[in-house]
């Protein structure tokens, strides 16, 4: 899919909102899919590689950014 990779913005969401939005937004694109998640919850730093890491999902980068983080996560084959 060529463009631009989508942005879920989950700032001023706490754990484990941001974790559980994210679940249920990857679980409806394909294998693959890459998607940008944007947070402001401290514990995303562990919340988010935490989640892609059990459901299989690929965290391709991590950034801080100003007021919270930025992860680029791509769906996993058997990701949910």
């Amino acid at each position: 899919m060529a463009g631009r990779t989508a942005i879920y913005d989950l700032k001023g969401l706490n754990c484990p909102l941001p974790v559980l939005k994210a679940k249920k937004r990857l679980a409806g694109m394909l294998p693959g899919s890459r998607l940008w998640l944007e947070t402001t919850d401290p514990l995303a730093v562990i919340d988010i590689p935490a989640f892609c890491s059990d459901a299989g999902h690929q965290l391709i980068e991590t950034a801080a950014v100003a007021g919270g983080h930025r992860f680029l996560v791509e769906r996993g084959e058997l990701g949910s």
